[in-house]
């Protein structure tokens, strides 16, 4: 039996996690088409369960029920230099090209990024980081037809930072030794990717990184001591009063120094031509 691709639409969603429970009202909202893939098939969505181990090129029976699509978007994260080629040559070939050639959008991390001071996108990056091999490979294959989105702490919904500490910071030691912590909301992600969508903008993305923050860097004693609570049973606000002293800080949030890495995603919100919605206010809680 031959197994025929679903009705084409604008964008095609593969991994209807988390991401999707902000960008699927957005293109509802925008009255962009679109489809999604879980593992399981759930709420309608299109069974898909891509395998980076299986290097059988035969077996590209789950791709043909993918619709032809504009746009591609991947929300899981993809490891190694093969795993990027091998899941775009498998839905190019289940798909006709002449038809549309689609843009893929694949979502990363600012977790490549690992030294110290301030972090752009242009910045030397862990080029041995297995994510960033994915990335960088993706873009060498499909050098006018990708981009990569790289996010930074992921929240909103079920993600809530004030509820992070405690997996984070086991001690109070481990509270005071944190330094910046950069954000961006799920509501922003879906934003950008919809901008990123739009043709015009992504003649100006292609093939390249851009970093995904809510422009803000936020410096974890200042979010301790707005949030309070315990760390390993002390009474955090009065912690970090002691860590003031010790440090001779005088006034939160802490030097521009002091807070490590200190990520910049101006180009990406200008590239876009719009600007976060949510931000410290919503932070806090």
């Amino acid at each position: 039996m031959t197994i025929r691709p679903s009705s084409p639409v604008d964008l095609l969603i593969l991994g209807a996690g988390w991401t999707s429970t902000f960008l699927i009202p957005l293109l509802q909202s925008e009255n962009i088409s679109y489809a999604a893939t879980s593992t399981s098939g759930r709420e309608g969505t299109i069974p898909f369960n891509f395998d980076p181990d299986d290097d059988d090129n035969s077996t590209n029976a789950q791709y043909r029920p993918l619709p032809q699509a504009r746009t591609i978007l991947i929300t899981f994260p993809l490891r190694g230099s093969q795993a990027p080629r091998s899941l775009t040559d498998r839905y190019s070939a289940t798909h006709d090209a002449s038809d549309v050639v689609p843009s893929w959008i694949l979502l990363g991390s600012t977790g490549i990024w690992t030294a110290q001071g301030v972090t752009t996108r242009q910045s030397a990056y862990d080029t041995s980081n297995a994510r960033a091999e994915a990335e960088d490979a993706l873009l060498a294959h499909k050098p006018e037809s990708s981009t990569v989105l790289n996010l930074a702490g992921l929240y909103g919904g079920t993600r809530v930072p004030r509820t992070w500490l405690s997996r984070v910071a086991k001690t109070v030691e481990a509270a005071k030794g944190k330094t910046s912590l950069h954000l961006i909301h799920g509501e922003d992600v879906a934003r950008v990717i919809v901008a990123v969508h739009d043709r015009q903008t992504w003649d100006k993305v292609k093939g390249k990184r851009w970093i995904l923050t809510d422009l803000r860097v936020y410096d974890w004693w200042d979010l301790m001591f707005q949030w309070g609570g315990e760390v390993d049973g002390m009474d955090v606000r009065a912690e970090v009063g002691k860590w003031f002293r010790e440090a001779g800080v005088g006034a939160l949030p802490r030097e521009k120094s002091e807070l490590g890495r200190w990520v910049d995603a101006r180009e990406t919100w200008e590239v876009t031509g719009i600007l976060p919605s949510k931000g410290l206010a919503d932070v806090l809680g």
